[in-house]
């Protein structure tokens, strides 16, 4: 995830120098993690380069905002065209966009109300985020002694800055510990998601993934594939999923807008199924890279082309 660095970042309405997008060391985001933010992808199709989803993307940051009392100074559709006018400005074809609105300088204190709402997006090249063998040969996981936080707490569904704090106690106790990632339990014990990813779960031919109650993030990539396994025929339940039964399932995996379907080989040592991925998921898999590269009809409207 490096920058280069010589690309513009579009911070309130003004593409700047990617040297020159700085905030104060006092605002109230650097002190309290005040921000709302989103990760999506643009790819290089077949008929040029499409942002996958932006607009749910888009209305996902509008909510997060809403939550959190935070009045993003933008509307949907001039959020939109700024993420398009990014990436033009910086002329790449495919690429990760992160935009986020937080709470900027003005004064310090837990009450945020009277400090400015910025809003930045930036663009840059980026990879596979599991590693580039992992969409094939999948990946080791643990589970992490880290929990998710309940919903009386922390907003699980506001994708909100402040929350991945939690997520960098999961990433880092994985990593430490010889695994790409973790499956972070909710406040019950179930299992919850990974520390930025959705999870999914087939046992004999039926897809599961915990439901929104289970203290997840609404994911976007997460939506896809329900709505694609269920175009594809496939039963989709969204439940409760005790820790214990990903051990015995069938295939496992990851979506996230980074991790996009990330098969899982183990889980805590356990080989999960064959021990590389599955049959169902290298279909999901196959199908929604046919869709985000344009290389069937997009029946769904989900790719904004630049």
């Amino acid at each position: 995830m490096a920058f280069d660095e010589s690309g513009k970042i579009w911070f309130n309405g003004e593409l700047v120098d990617w040297k020159d997008a700085q905030i104060h060391v006092l605002s109230h985001v650097v002190h309290y993690g005040s921000s709302v933010f989103e990760g999506l992808r643009c790819y290089d199709t077949e008929k040029g380069p499409a942002v996958f989803r932006l607009k749910d993307h888009m209305k996902r940051l509008l909510n997060s905002a809403k939550v959190y009392r935070m009045d993003i100074p933008y509307t949907l559709d001039e959020l939109c065209d700024a993420v398009k006018e990014t990436i033009k400005e910086n002329d790449l074809k495919s690429c990760y966009v992160r935009p986020i609105a937080f709470r900027g300088y003005k004064e310090l204190g837990v009450y945020p109300l009277n400090c400015p709402v910025e809003t930045v997006v930036a663009v840059w090249e980026w990879g596979q985020y599991l590693g580039e063998d992992a969409l094939e040969q999948g990946i080791d996981i643990c589970t992490s002694t880290w929990r998710k936080m309940a919903p009386d707490t922390m907003p699980n569904m506001a994708k909100a800055g402040s929350n991945y704090m939690n997520s960098q106690l999961a990433k880092m106790e994985s990593v430490a510990n010889g695994y790409s990632e973790s499956i972070v339990l909710n406040y019950n014990g179930d299992i919850g998601e990974g520390s930025g990813e959705n999870l999914f779960m087939i046992e004999d031919d039926v897809i599961y993934t915990p439901d929104i109650g289970s203290s997840v993030l609404n994911g976007i990539t997460r939506n896809t594939v329900i709505q694609v396994a269920q175009d594809l025929g496939f039963e989709v339940r969204e439940e409760r999923i005790p820790r214990e039964r990903v051990y015995t399932a069938d295939e496992l995996f990851f979506t996230g807008t980074a991790a996009e379907l990330s098969p899982i080989r183990s889980v805590d040592q356990i080989t999960i199924g064959e021990g590389k991925r599955g049959p169902i998921t290298k279909k999901l898999q196959d199908n929604l890279f046919d869709i985000i590269n344009n290389k069937v009809e997009d029946k769904y409207g989900w790719l904004d082309f630049i």
